[in-house]
């Protein structure tokens, strides 16, 4: 379909049926699962993955960790500011989101706000849009600062009072399986797995790897472009090893399916189909019509309007199928976005 717009990404959402709380036991949410070939589809639990699944396939995880990457910095008046960490390194050059900054001064120190380490934060440039750099002293690893003075980067729809993130965020905002640092969202899809319906996929036969995509704040960036095809896609850094795109590769020759976890998995998946790189960058944007190279199966959740990565699920699954799926969904009162309910595509 060519000249798709991005009003064609927009459906109605009654505002109680986006999740505010994760469920106490993650792997208990709703299952939607949608045949493409015959245009159906049945509501089930997620634990019944183990039963839907076959002995054969490969599942493929992104295991990225996400970082408490909101803080707030104190200016010498006293005055707050809300930041979102978006790159760094352990030099102390970070690159962050400010809010509300516009009084800020080059070479102005400021403070992290409950941080008993004192830190003085340079402001060193202003940026595009909202991005300043910063240079932090004395340095340390961007996660070990982030650990003492940061909370939950939870996405805008997501409500908390005083908007302080809840003791279960920092558990629930998080894969089981999250293990490189480097992210300001969660890939929501993974957070459905517990370790024992794992364990449960492993002792079936099913093949179960890992990948790295840094997910990152243009992930809830809505399409402005009026034009799909004009929309500037953001870049998200990813890496999988070697010997995880061999078995991929074998499994695909041996007719197996490809079953990826998350928009972001897809991401790097075709993103290698396509380039051959192992690692790097990746700002590709896929949108109806796609050819996709890699995958066979997509495990999601339920997206925004005018997200790309609704668009993305538009070209896996059908637009006229994932129109009547998420209509189904509403109807149902399946649970929206981040701390949602989940479907799988096959």
């Amino acid at each position: 379909m060519d000249g798709m717009k991005t009003t064609d990404l927009d459906y109605d959402l009654p505002d109680d049926r986006i999740a505010q709380s994760p469920l106490e036991n993650r792997s208990q949410s709703r299952l939607l699962v949608v045949d493409r070939r015959i245009g159906q589809w049945q509501d089930r639990c997620f634990t019944d993955l183990s039963e839907i699944l076959r002995a054969d396939d490969v599942l493929v995880l992104n295991n990225t960790r996400v970082l408490p990457a909101k803080f707030h910095l104190r200016r010498q008046t006293g005055g707050l500011i809300e930041g979102l960490w978006l790159t760094g390194s352990i030099d102390g050059q970070w690159e962050v989101l400010l809010r509300s900054a516009d009084r800020l001064r080059i070479n102005e120190v400021l403070h992290f706000e409950g941080d008993s380490e004192h830190r003085e934060v340079t402001v060193l440039e202003r940026c595009e849009r909202g991005r300043y750099r910063l240079s932090i002293q004395p340095t340390d690893a961007p996660e070990t600062i982030l650990d003492r003075v940061g909370r939950v980067p939870l996405p805008h729809y997501i409500k908390r009072a005083d908007n302080h993130e809840e003791p279960s965020d920092r558990h629930h905002y998080q894969t089981v399986y999250a293990s490189q640092s480097g992210a300001v969202a969660a890939p929501t899809a993974g957070l459905h797995f517990d370790l024992d319906l794992l364990d449960r996929l492993r002792a079936q036969g099913i093949t179960v790897l890992e990948l790295t995509l840094h997910v990152g704040m243009g992930t809830f960036t809505p399409i402005e472009a009026e034009d799909l095809k004009d929309h500037v896609m953001h870049s998200e850094a990813y890496e999988i090893a070697p010997p995880i795109w061999d078995q991929i590769t074998r499994a695909r020759s041996e007719g197996r399916r490809i079953v990826a976890v998350g928009t972001t998995t897809t991401r790097v998946l075709e993103t290698v189909a396509r380039t051959g790189h192992n690692s790097g960058a990746t700002n590709l944007f896929v949108y109806p019509p796609y050819p996709f190279r890699c995958i066979d199966a997509l495990i999601t959740n339920f997206h925004l309007p005018r997200s790309t990565l609704l668009a993305m699920i538009y070209a896996f699954g059908g637009i006229d199928l994932m129109r009547r799926v998420y209509a189904h969904a509403v109807s149902e009162r399946y649970r929206f976005y981040s701390y949602g309910d989940a479907m799988l595509i096959v």
